[in-house]
C-alpha cells in the first residue's frame, strides 16, 4: 500500500521486487503463441509435427539421466577411494569424457566404439548363437546416443557427487562407525542421503542440460524433435515459424523441469527444518 507520505510500502516494494516477473513475461509470451498455434493453420502443422518427435527426446532424456547418475555415483567412489588404481582410472575417465566435445563422443560412440564392441560379442561368442549373427546396423541410433550421453554426462555426475560427498564433515563417516554401521551401510544410510540433498540444485541443472544435448540425436537421423522441425523446416522453408516453435517447445520443458527442481528443494529445505 502508498503510505501517507505517498511513497510505497516498504514490505510491498520487497514482495514486489520478488515477484517472478520474467515467469510472467514467459507465460505471456506463451500464450500468445499458443493462441496463434490454435488459431494458425499453419502454426498448428508445424507444432503437431515437432510434437510428433517429443516421445523420443523425453525417452532419451528419461533413460540417459538415471543411467548418468549411476555411472557417475560409481566413479565418485572411485575418486575418493584409497585405492590408487580405482583412483586413477575413474581419474582417468572423468578427464577423458570432460574433455572431449558431447557431439564428438557421439561420433566415436555410434561409428567406432559400437562397432568394435559388435565384433568383439561375436568373437567371444564363437561363431555360433544370436551374437554371430548380430551386425553393427542392428543397434539403434536412438541407443549409441543414449550411451554416449551417459558415458559424457557420467563424468560430470562424478565430479558433482565427489564434490558432495568431500562437503560432509569427517564426523558423519565417524559417528556412522561408532553406530557399528559397516562403510557400505554408511555409504547408503548417512552419507548419500544428505549428499543428493545438497547437489540437488546441480543435478536438476544437468537434467536440464541433458534435455537440451538431447537434440544431437538428429545428427545421427533419430526424429526427435529438433529432427522433425529441421525436416519440416528444409521441405517448405519456413524455418522462421519452425524454429521458433521448436525454442518454444524446449523453453517450456526447460521451465518445467525447473519449476519441478525449486519444489523439490523447497520440499527438502521444509523437512530439514
Amino acid at each position: 500500500m502508498i503510505g501517507p507520505d505517498g511513497r510505497l510500502n516498504s514490505g510491498n516494494a520487497g514482495r514486489l521486487s520478488r515477484a517472478p516477473w520474467w515467469l510472467l513475461v514467459l507465460a505471456l509470451g506463451g500464450t500468445v503463441f499458443a493462441w496463434r498455434a490454435a488459431t494458425s493453420e499453419l502454426y498448428g502443422d508445424i507444432l503437431m509435427r515437432i510434437l510428433s518427435g517429443l516421445g523420443v527426446t523425453l525417452a532419451v532424456t528419461a533413460v540417459a539421466f538415471p543411467l548418468a547418475i549411476g555411472l557417475g555415483l560409481a566413479t565418485a567412489l572411485g575418486l575418493v577411494s584409497p585405492s590408487p588404481v580405482r583412483r586413477n582410472l575413474a581419474t582417468l575417465y572423468v578427464q577423458v569424457a570432460r574433455g572431449v566435445p558431447i557431439l564428438v563422443q557421439i561420433f566415436i560412440v555410434a561409428f567406432v566404439l559400437v562397432p568394435l564392441g559388435v565384433e568383439a560379442l561375436k568373437w567371444g561368442s564363437g561363431g555360433t548363437g544370436f551374437l554371430a549373427t548380430l551386425r553393427p546396423s542392428d543397434v539403434p541410433m536412438g541407443a549409441r546416443v543414449v550411451a554416449a550421453l551417459v558415458c559424457a554426462y557420467g563424468a560430470f555426475e562424478a565430479e558433482t557427487v565427489r564434490g558432495g560427498l568431500t562437503s560432509l564433515s569427517r564426523g558423519q563417516a565417524e559417528a556412522a562407525r561408532a553406530l557399528g554401521l559397516t562403510q557400505r551401510q554408511a555409504l547408503r544410510h548417512v552419507l548419500l542421503p544428505q549428499t543428493f540433498r545438497r547437489i540437488l540444485p546441480t543435478l536438476g541443472n544437468d537434467l536440464i542440460s541433458l534435455l537440451k544435448d538431447s537434440s544431437l540425436v538428429s545428427v545421427l537421423g533419430v526424429r526427435d524433435v529438433t529432427q522433425e522441425a529441421r525436416l519440416y523446416a528444409s521441405a517448405t522453408f519456413r524455418y522462421t515459424e519452425s524454429l521458433t516453435l521448436l525454442a518454444l517447445l524446449y523453453l517450456a520443458l526447460t521451465l518445467l523441469l525447473a519449476l519441478g527442481v525449486k519444489g523439490l528443494e523447497h520440499r527438502y529445505r521444509r523437512h530439514a527444518s
